[in-house]
């Protein structure tokens, strides 16, 4: 039985573990690990969320509270990521920045990555929270980046023209695009590039 549930410490070299596999291209120095995990729970521990199948750990998301200026939106993860110790977390903040989100590749296509998102909005809804933001990766980029430019794909997804293996999905769950993110992380798999996404309180996931 698949169920999402709040991260506990004993999960964390698990989780570690996870973001090899889920993020293979990421460069290591993005990737959480279990100390990380661990400051997570004494910063944060509402905002955290694992997957859980059969007992295994098969998907996770990190979650902080901020503000956010959206007159002065661009940004990149490093400097939300700061070290991966949830520094930039703001105990008041009106939004819900996600961090990361991901589903181990074996257990893909089963509405995991929904379920998540869904206790992401149940955490917004009832800490009073304006709403979710994150920041899409365009993970079908790196497949056709010698032949068309990051700003030519990401009209193109706008458009409808083109779907997108992460940002379509979460277009369908409901999450508005707002602005491409160049050189928003180290990642050949979306070019380096995000999408900044939203998603209001009253959304249903």
């Amino acid at each position: 039985m698949a169920i999402v549930r709040h991260m506990q410490a004993g999960d964390a070299d698990a989780l570690e573990a996870l973001q090899v596999t889920v993020f293979p291209t990421l460069d290591d120095a993005e990737r959480l690990h279990a100390s990380q995990y661990l400051r997570h729970l004494a910063v944060f521990p509402a905002g955290q969320f694992v997957m859980e199948d059969a007992g295994a750990i098969v998907g996770m998301t990190t979650t902080m509270r901020m503000n956010f200026d959206f007159e002065h939106y661009y940004h990149r993860f490093g400097e939300l990521f700061a070290g991966g110790r949830l520094e930039n977390h703001q105990p008041g903040g009106v939004w819900l920045y996600g961090l990361d989100i991901g589903i181990h590749p074996a257990h893909r296509g089963r509405g995991y990555a929904r379920l998540l998102y869904r206790a992401r909005q149940r955490l917004v809804r009832s800490l009073g929270l304006k709403g979710q933001l994150t920041a899409g990766m365009m993970n079908g980029y790196g497949a056709v980046a010698d032949r068309i430019s990051g700003e030519t794909y990401y009209r193109e997804w706008l458009e409808g023209s083109r779907e997108d293996p992460t940002l379509t999905p979460q277009r369908n769950m409901g999450f508005r695009p707002l602005a491409l993110l160049p050189d928003y992380l180290h990642d050949p798999q979306c070019g380096n590039y995000g999408v900044l996404l939203r998603l209001d309180a009253e959304e249903e996931v």
